[in-house]
């Protein structure tokens, strides 16, 4: 603990530095508008690194993200307007007043009574803050992925019973924005809005089977990304340049990857 308290005051000094009139003419430019893109990137390597297990990275990339924290708690400091001792107070506080059943003598079941008893004092505090949401689906940042604002859009709506009752609502949507999507793609019209339709009621489904669109689909891209990567290299060992090939020489080198990897995870299954 001592460590973390002298690493972190550390942090806070470097950062200090970094923006003072003798330091850093980047970090001295940066606004809390201007490094706001590089948060987000931050935070999905954040997410890469533990889709990827590898806590040495994960390691880094906390870091890198902590960095950001301290950085917009260093400009908002510098306006007048909070310090990074009010952004810890305040996690601090929250996490004790939202855990009553840990921290004095609430009593809760299990883990949906603990999200219902958090949902519960957050509203009782946002009541009279001049905070109140007007709409169930007040307070969803407009900026997350897309992917990951459907998901959230929903939860929320199904919070207050707009739902479907079980998996087959949202598989018998999917079938038929699919055949309204595919309806359109072959007459040649405007097919934006039926896709979109179609890929938020996959993530209702999705919702339904507790699976993330998001880091599904994520999962799905570093997959093709790996085996397409394969394919390139297959191809150049037999000499040749994919641009070169065939969609069918191609896909029979995607076949081959494909056989592959499955032969690599049964020799890994048989040797463990």
């Amino acid at each position: 603990m001592d460590e973390a308290r002298e690493q972190f005051a550390r942090l806070i000094g470097i950062m200090e530095r970094l923006r003072a009139p003798d330091g850093c003419p980047w970090d001295r430019e940066q606004t809390p508008s201007s490094i706001r893109r590089q948060l987000v990137e931050e935070t999905f390597e954040v997410v890469e690194a533990i889709d990827e297990e590898d806590p040495e990275l994960l390691c880094e990339e906390l870091g890198d993200l902590l960095l950001h924290i301290v950085f917009q708690a260093q400009m908002a400091a510098e306006a007048g307007q909070f310090t990074i001792a009010d952004v810890v107070r305040a996690i601090n506080e929250k996490l004790i007043r939202r855990h009553p059943h840990v921290f004095s003598e609430a009593r809760v079941d299990d883990a949906t009574g603990v999200i219902e008893q958090w949902d519960a004092i957050k509203a009782a505090e946002k009541a009279g803050s001049g905070r109140e949401r007007q709409s169930a689906l007040d307070g969803i940042p407009g900026d997350l992925p897309a992917l990951a604002l459907s998901e959230s859009l929903q939860r929320r709506a199904a919070k207050v019973g707009f739902d479907w009752p079980d998996v087959r609502g949202p598989l018998e949507k999917i079938r038929e924005e699919a055949a309204e999507f595919a309806r359109e793609a072959e007459s040649g019209g405007a097919t934006e809005e039926e896709l979109g339709d179609l890929i938020f009621s996959i993530v209702n489904a999705s919702r339904f089977l507790g699976v993330s669109p998001e880091l599904a689909v994520r999962a799905s891209a570093r997959k093709f990304d790996r085996r397409f990567r394969k394919v390139e290299r297959l191809a150049r060992e037999r000499g040749r340049e994919p641009g070169e090939m065939t969609l069918e020489e191609l896909d029979a080198l995607w076949e081959r990857v494909k056989e592959l990897e499955a032969e690599g995870a049964r020799c890994g299954s048989t040797s463990s």
